[in-house]
């Protein structure tokens, strides 16, 4: 018999259908035995009864145990539907079971609230629980939708290497490995020149894939491998034709969750955020006034922004200008990368934006720098050599648009739609100062499961 999804059962009501799924919940209750079987697109009740050999194979079956399961689809009395739930109305009356996998005892109850080293020391399993497939459904439509607002703009994707000759901001904090005929090569630390040199190709260019920082943070925050969303495109005037885009893309990314993850999100008691046509923004330095008048800290000269800074945008921004994002621009051209263009109109300062969003900055961009003398002569300034850069400055001695662009993480992008307590949640296997996979400072593995 040809398997049936669980989504479709119901339309089979009153047939026999064949299904695969796992064991969610198991429950025995004497001559009677139910379950919450479950496959890739939902889940359903079944019950066993009145068949003997049947339900001595059911009275086995655990939680995570695969199945395969012959039964009949049948509606539930009207007393037990349960509405606003998929399959809430109809339950399997289950006729033969056939086990493909068992499992063992879980180690800990699967709705239980469990640390982050417990949520992550037992991934393979967790990855599993209700609410982290509610969390990477969320990110996967998040790609779908990013690739959506982008495509439907005219960008055309490209796929970024992850090996490079040189860090892409010529700084410190990229990963050193060894390359073939004795080469130095770094894990690419952003994207970022290669999409220059795609503005000259295809003009308005993005692309999605990870990106490796050699920091040692340990916080809420960080991670050393991402996955970024990044875009590029020419032909601009200022920032300003960048983060209008951007505004685009994050809106029709919010609609987009808004219509396929609503169940995702009640799971997770997350909110959509305020998403205004037009996202709200300001200078650093107006930023930093209202700062000042507002808590008496004065931090008008400040180059950045403390992160108890950015909590206060946000809020001020939510409260104030009915936004959940706001763009902070015109940050000192001393602590922008060296491709980065100086606004003439305000010199210091660079033609730069953070996006910040629910207490947090997600994302940085910048009109960039597009004239080869101009470029070469930054770099000079911020101690880089640039024959060290030769092949991607060759795409500006042969000319290239003004353009400009952003860079956005994934996993921080995800954390603060879902008001995630840490990016790592985040991450479906994070790479961090502690960690890969199994902790960097425990030789012990979790116990066996």
């Amino acid at each position: 018999m040809t398997r049936t999804l669980i989504g479709d059962l119901g339309n089979h009501v009153g047939e026999t259908v064949a299904i695969g799924a796992v064991v969610d919940v198991a429950r025995n209750q004497g001559k009677m035995a139910f379950f919450d079987f479950r496959d890739r697109c939902g889940t359903v009740q079944g019950v066993v009864f009145g068949k003997p050999e049947v339900l001595a194979v059911a009275k086995e079956l655990g939680a995570e145990w695969v199945v395969s399961l012959t039964g009949v689809v049948n509606k539930r009395p009207e007393k037990t539907i349960k509405a606003d739930v998929l399959n809430g109305d109809i339950e399997l009356e289950i006729t033969s079971i056939t086990i493909l996998s068992k499992a063992v005892d879980l180690p800990f109850d699967a709705s239980a609230d469990l640390n982050l080293d417990t949520l992550l020391d037992y991934r393979p399993y967790t990855l599993r629980r209700a609410r982290e497939r509610a969390i990477f459904k969320v990110q996967t439509e998040i790609v779908r939708a990013y690739r959506e607002a982008l495509t439907s703009a005219g960008f055309t994707e490209f796929q970024a290497p992850k090996i490079a000759g040189d860090d892409a901001e010529g700084g410190a904090g990229a990963f050193k490995i060894d390359y073939l005929k004795d080469k130095t090569a770094y894990l690419a630390t952003s994207p970022q020149l290669y999409k220059q040199i795609m503005v000259g190709v295809y003009e308005r260019v993005f692309t999605t894939g990870s990106a490796f920082r050699a920091e040692k943070h340990a916080t809420s925050r960080h991670l050393n491998e991402i996955a970024m969303l990044d875009a590029e495109m020419g032909f601009i005037e200022s920032q300003y034709d960048v983060m209008q885009v951007f505004t685009d893309t994050l809106r029709h990314i919010t609609t987009h969750l808004e219509k396929t993850c609503a169940n995702e999100f009640k799971t997770l008691n997350a909110t959509l955020p305020l998403c205004p046509e037009a996202f709200p923004h300001m200078k650093l330095r107006e930023a930093q006034k209202l700062i000042s008048d507002a808590t008496g800290e004065d931090c008008t000269n400040e180059p950045d922004l403390d992160p108890a800074h950015e909590r206060w945008l946000c809020e001020y921004a939510k409260n104030t200008l009915n936004s959940d994002f706001i763009f902070i621009t015109h940050y000192p051209i001393t602590k922008r990368p060296f491709y980065a263009m100086e606004d003439p109109e305000n010199p210091g300062f660079a033609k730069c934006f953070d996006l910040l969003f629910r207490g947090v900055e997600i994302s940085s961009g910048n009109q960039r720098v597009h004239e080869y003398e101009t470029l070469v002569e930054k770099m000079k300034k911020k101690g880089l050599n640039p024959e060290s850069f030769s092949f991607y400055l060759q795409a500006f001695k042969y000319g290239i648009p003004p353009h400009g662009g952003w860079g956005m993480g994934l996993e921080r992008l995800t954390q603060k739609y879902l008001g995630l307590e840490n990016a790592k949640e985040a991450s479906l296997f994070p790479r961090d100062i502690n960690r890969i996979d199994t902790r960097l400072s425990v030789n012990t593995k979790p116990d066996e499961i």
